[in-house]
């Protein structure tokens, strides 16, 4: 099996580094990333500029590409370009910092995992959450990422299909409360913005959100993430509101 692994922490990022160990005791492992961080970068493409590539090497571990463009763009490059031939995985991560609720819109961990789904092949992004009393030991994130996508694999992810996988901050030796396959919880996050005067004279606001795992519906991946759990959620990136279309469907938009 080849394996795609991408991230929007850059191809230096621990948590890359950590899922690289274990992906390759799946399959042959190849390293697309981009050169720098692009985290909240979504589904941003670059059109126009060139998108110019590197090969490194990281901490001995392994030699991979880096791409100074979007996380999507490293996955699109190295399917039409890099790869000697269409992976059977792309995975993305594992991300510092969760990916739950609406933050699944913003995420470039997120973007590269369905980018690979557009184009047919089973996705799967990888998500840490981080807390300032946790340190973040990605060794034991990664592996439980590992048995996670061994697991989908054998219940059926098929071509097209991606998925948001989201574990708690587990220190050296812990486990997680579970497992649960849960839905996205879709409660707005409200951002906040300081308001300053820049070295010109200018005003400008600078977005000061810290996201936290509050309230939310029980059945959703904030509320069994805020829990401890491992939360799995299946995506669609067809937006269609099909309710909303039947419905409008039914009445006359003959022109006059």
């Amino acid at each position: 099996m080849l394996i795609l692994l991408t991230n929007d922490d850059g191809i230096r990022a621990p948590g890359l580094a950590a899922a690289y160990r274990e992906l390759c005791k799946l399959g042959e492992v190849a390293v697309v990333a981009p050169e720098t961080v692009q985290s909240g970068a979504g589904h941003g493409i670059t059109l126009k500029n060139p998108l110019a590539v590197s090969e490194v090497t990281v901490d001995g571990l392994f030699s991979g590409i880096a791409v100074d463009g979007s996380p999507a763009d490293c996955v699109k490059l190295a399917i039409n370009q890099l790869l000697p031939r269409t992976p059977d995985l792309v995975v993305s991560g594992i991300n510092s910092g969760v990916n739950v609720g609406i933050n699944v819109i913003y995420s470039g961990t997120v973007a590269a995992a369905i980018e690979g789904a557009f184009l047919g092949i089973p996705s799967v992004a990888l998500s840490l959450l981080m807390r300032s009393d946790v340190a973040p030991d990605y060794t034991v994130a990664a592996d439980f990422s590992r048995q996670m996508i061994e697991r989908m694999l054998k219940a059926g992810l098929g071509k097209g299909q991606v998925v948001s996988v989201n574990l708690p901050a587990l220190g050296a030796g812990a486990k997680p409360a579970g497992v649960r396959i849960c839905r996205q919880c879709t409660r707005p996050w409200v951002d906040k913005y300081d308001k300053r005067i820049d070295a010109a004279g200018r005003t400008c606001y600078v977005n000061t959100s810290v996201f936290t795992l509050k309230s939310a519906d029980n059945d959703t991946d904030v509320a069994f993430l805020r829990d401890g759990h491992i939360t799995i959620t299946p995506l669609m990136f067809d937006l269609t509101d099909r309710k909303h279309l039947s419905t409008w469907q039914a009445h006359p938009w003959n022109l006059g």
